[in-house]
């Protein structure tokens, strides 16, 4: 299957184009090594999804756990500066990989869906047909990170090649938010931590590619510090009533890209875009099959 594993997925995918799919190789190598994990494990597919299996049973998990050493960069009024070119987490292909089989709170219905992603391999995952990937998602290529006295700015290279602003000027939503992809955010500083609160969801992504599902309730809390020059850490909150039965956790740890001539580059997913004819072909085989074995 073309989406049998993160590499073979970007090197089917030929949109992506020679110069993206080298970005993606930079990238993954620094997660393998500052993880301390061969590259062939990175490309391990998400079906079955690691927190499927259980973890006694893994052959690994690798993430990264921290980046180059050094001290924090501060802003000029002494804010902690979190602003870089951040690397890939690990996390793109199952975002719940650090809980066992059933641990994480999903009610029946979030349940079933993610069964049935995971059954047919995500044949409509909205970020393989060049939809964004919203919150908390992250693709495996870098981003960009601008830090502002009153907002934040992610610039991401891969999905869309979108953006997401995080609102450093205001303290609360609006009464009758928009329903986006990426939601509303804001955020406020605790100590040497950015705090970032955001809802307003349309309901219309994935977590992951593993297909574990958010609805338009979900609420994502956000806790971005930088404990060294090198490293990012980003701890997520999802809350989502509509498919948990509580609110769930998730730590990840972003490596800073500092190499001469490291940049986001450009990309356009929907640029000679094969899968969603690839996905539909797979889909209508599923639900052939489907169809079959009901008679």
């Amino acid at each position: 299957s073309m989406r049998g594993s993160l590499l073979a997925y970007t090197e089917d995918c030929s949109f992506r184009g020679i110069a993206v799919r080298k970005n993606l190789y930079r990238s993954l190598l620094v997660v393998a090594t500052m993880a301390g994990f061969a590259l062939p494990f990175v490309a391990s597919g998400q079906f079955p999804a690691e927190s499927t299996i259980p973890k006694n049973k893994r052959k690994g998990n690798g993430r990264v756990k921290a980046g180059t050493p050094g001290p924090t960069p501060r802003t000029a009024d002494g804010k902690v500066d979190l602003s870089g070119l951040w690397g890939y987490a690990g996390y793109t292909s199952d975002i719940a990989k650090d809980y066992d089989v059933g641990e994480l709170p999903m009610k029946p219905e979030a349940e079933r869906l993610f069964k049935e992603r995971q059954a047919n391999e995500g044949v409509e995952d909205p970020e393989a047909r060049c939809l964004p990937t919203g919150v908390p998602r992250r693709d495996p290529y870098p981003y960009k990170l601008i830090q502002t006295k009153d907002l934040i700015v992610i610039l991401f290279e891969g999905n869309i090649h979108s953006y997401r602003q995080i609102f450093l000027n205001r303290t609360s939503h609006p009464k009758d938010v928009n329903p986006t992809w990426y939601g509303d955010s804001v955020g406020h500083w605790e100590g040497d931590t950015l705090v970032v609160d955001t809802v307003g969801f349309n309901g219309g992504t994935w977590l992951d590619m593993a297909g574990h599902p958010a609805s338009d309730k979900l609420h994502v809390i956000e806790r971005y510090s930088r404990p060294s020059l090198g490293t990012l850490k980003w701890d997520i909150t999802i809350d989502d009533p509509t498919y948990y039965s509580k609110p769930w956790n998730v730590t990840e740890i972003m490596p800073l890209m500092d190499a001469p001539g490291d940049e986001i580059i450009e990309y356009i997913c929907q640029e000679n875009e094969r899968d969603a004819n690839h996905l539909d072909n797979i889909k209508s085989d599923f639900d052939k099959k489907a169809k079959s074995n009901k008679k």
